[in-house]
């Protein structure tokens, strides 16, 4: 089942006219990256892999839109021979929401490239560089039995460090490390990971040494070694390959390494899937309920085939507790489809579980993007888990921005297609991520407390809402990161910025920074909100807003109005006697297109200067609002 792995059966095979698709991307003059992000969702072959990887630099030269992608330049440093490899890489970042230029340092130059402030890393105007370097580099690729191994592998990790900090440090550019697969080679046998000197042991000690270093330096994993180990390291290591072209592993990996890559890419400009939305008949119980009634559906320990469906609610429930939203579409009567999670003894997700259930005869594409709507996130955040090919094939031809994996007739294999397919990678986790699929259930009782109210007004006020904002801080820096490489709607410049960026700020890069939490009566909703000003360069007694965004789970409640009677009285005390606020269009900001004339800001005059807005803290009045404003920090409360 290893081999399989590395030809990601989970995705659809391709269309009979791939590579006349992949020629015809250069008449799509307006948005290419909808047809590459298509294309790049099959299992490819690689004459497949090449034709769209052409087609995209193509279009990269032509410096084409590739909305909705989000663009992103990675530089390569390795050991190896990386260049067949990096073919693959443009595709598979398609695959999940990027598009990818890669920088390729030349082979063996890793130190090199790294000190040297002149180089094409250093100078390449990178958004990350990966480090892709193995045991050979690390010199742990020989049993260290005569002298201390620890020493060796320190040394090995202190050289690595000097090459993470030269880049970080000196270049400011992120950087993404790699853990160490083991060859599978062993001198002693069963008792090769119980001694000090073996490769084995040594690479565990360096993984444990670069896992911390990332940690300290706010750099990202790729856990090759996983990978390695999930496809099988005698699979993984090629031994005819190595000597004769150099490869970093076999060429029939060349495949899943990129598309573990590109999960991981995807993770951090925050495309990420946030929902998986389950099928119910045959998906996750057997059988049709509607047919066979709740006694008939086939769901029970010591059944095969029952035990293969309690896995999948199994790894939904697992989902949820990391934070992924679950929901419901399903062609059923609504009232049937509940009575199983409400009365069915062997169920393990109940009514709770879900944020969005949509049982009816309706389509599934005008179900899912009703889903969508009603869970306030895009379809693009979906996953549909579905047994049915037939509605499987429909959505993706009708909603294509929705993930849908191919799954097999044997549904004890469904929970390994779907964690493998990595829609759910993360680049970083906090607690916000954990509560997030509670968040969302929430926001049922909310809206029974919505229909209660007699105006909006009544609402906002009988949900108790406090805002406790803060400067950036350690504390919140990782979530801060999150939302800043996430938020796409409510988002009125959609600049981004990396850990460090935002470390730098905490320490007056910034002439304003704030951090929003938000609780309300039934719970805590976490953090909903960043802004950052930066003196406006052309008048002192101005603050420029660089960055306001909100989560959307929080519109309609004015916590906009909120931020923005803390940002007036913090500008006050600090002399300031303007506010500056810009909107930078994208595909998908127009929610907030007339944001800050709905706060009272006033549109710079000519047209031709842009979307800026000016609001004169000297005449403006401040607004009631149905928020506490708490200030953290030793700030007084508002």
């Amino acid at each position: 089942m290893g081999v399989l792995r590395t030809t990601l059966p989970w995705l659809p095979s391709p269309p009979a006219d791939f590579l006349a698709q992949c020629r015809a991307l250069a008449a799509n003059a307006d948005y290419p990256g909808n047809a590459i992000q298509y294309l790049a969702g099959h299992r490819l072959q690689p004459v497949e892999y090449s034709a769209l990887t052409r087609a995209i630099r193509k279009a990269v030269l032509a410096q084409r839109s590739f909305s909705p992608l989000s663009g992103f330049r990675l530089g390569i440093l390795s050991n190896t021979t990386f260049d067949l490899l990096a073919d693959y890489l443009p595709a598979a970042a398609a695959r999940h929401g990027v598009a990818l230029d890669v920088l390729l340092a030349p082979y063996d130059q890793v130190v090199q490239q790294a000190v040297d402030p002149g180089s094409a890393i250093n100078t390449g105007r990178l958004d990350a560089c990966l480090i892709a370097v193995d045991h050979r580099w690390l010199k742990l690729d020989r049993p260290c039995l005569a002298s201390d191994p620890r020493e060796q592998v320190e040394a090995a990790i202190e050289q690595l460090r000097m090459v993470v900090r030269s880049i970080s440090g000196g270049g400011g550019i992120p950087v993404i490390l790699q853990l160490v697969p083991s060859p599978p080679q062993s001198l002693f046998g069963n008792y090769d990971g119980q001694v000090a000197g073996t490769v084995r042991s040594m690479l565990g000690i360096a993984n444990e040494l670069i896992s911390s270093l990332a940690k300290d330096t706010g750099s990202f994993i790729l856990d090759a070694r996983a990978l390695a180990e999930s496809v099988g390291t005698d699979h993984w290591f090629n031994p005819s390959q190595w000597v004769s072209y150099k490869f970093p592993f076999s060429s029939e990996c060349f495949p899943i390494y990129a598309d573990n890559l590109g999960r991981l890419l995807g993770a951090i400009r925050g495309k990420a899937r946030k929902c998986l939305v389950l099928d119910l008949d045959n998906t996750i119980w057997g059988g049709a309920i509607g047919d066979d009634g709740i006694e008939g559906i086939v769901l029970a320990e010591g059944s095969s085939k029952g035990e293969a469906f309690l896995s999948v609610q199994r790894a939904a429930l697992e989902l949820r507790e990391r934070g992924i939203i679950l929901a419901v579409c399903s062609k059923n009567n609504e009232d049937v489809a509940r009575s199983a999670f409400r009365e069915h003894r062997e169920m393990l997700l109940k009514e709770e579980h879900v944020a969005a259930f949509r049982a009816n005869w309706t389509d599934k594409a005008s179900n899912l993007e009703a889903i969508a709507q009603q869970l306030n996130i895009g379809l693009d955040a979906l996953v549909l888990l579905d047994d049915n090919p037939v509605e499987r094939e429909f959505v993706r031809r009708t909603l294509p921005m929705v993930a849908v994996p191919e799954l097999p007739t044997d549904p004890s294999w469904f929970s390994w297609y779907l964690s493998s397919a990595g829609y759910f990678e993360a680049a970083a986790y906090s607690a916000e991520d954990q509560g997030r699929a509670g968040f969302y259930s929430a926001d049922t009782r909310r809206n029974t407390e919505m229909t209660k109210a007699a105006n909006l007004e009544d609402y906002l006020l009988a949900l108790d809402m406090s805002l406790a904002v803060a400067p950036f801080d350690h504390k919140g820096r990782q979530r801060i990161a999150q939302l800043i490489n996430k938020t796409n709607q409510f988002n009125l410049t959609t600049r981004r910025y990396t850990e460090a960026e935002i470390a730098a700020m905490e320490n007056g890069a910034a002439a304003f920074t704030l951090q929003a939490r938000l609780h309300d009566k039934f719970g805590d909703l976490g953090m909903i909100g960043v802004l950052i000003c930066k003196s406006h360069g052309q008048d002192e007694a101005a603050w420029e807003i660089d960055t306001w965004l909100m989560s959307c789970r929080v519109l309609g409640r004015k916590i906009e109005e909120a931020m923005l009677a803390h940002l007036v009285r913090m500008a006050r005390e600090s002399g300031v006697a303007k506010l500056i606020g810009t909107y930078v269009p994208s595909q998908k900001n127009g929610m907030v297109q007339n944001h800050y004339g709905n706060l009272g800001f006033s549109k710079i005059e000519p047209a031709a200067a842009g979307n800026y807005w000016a609001l004169d803290l000297n005449t403006y009045v401040d607004r009631p609002i149905p928020v506490r404003i708490i200030p953290v920090a030793g700030q007084a409360a508002t």
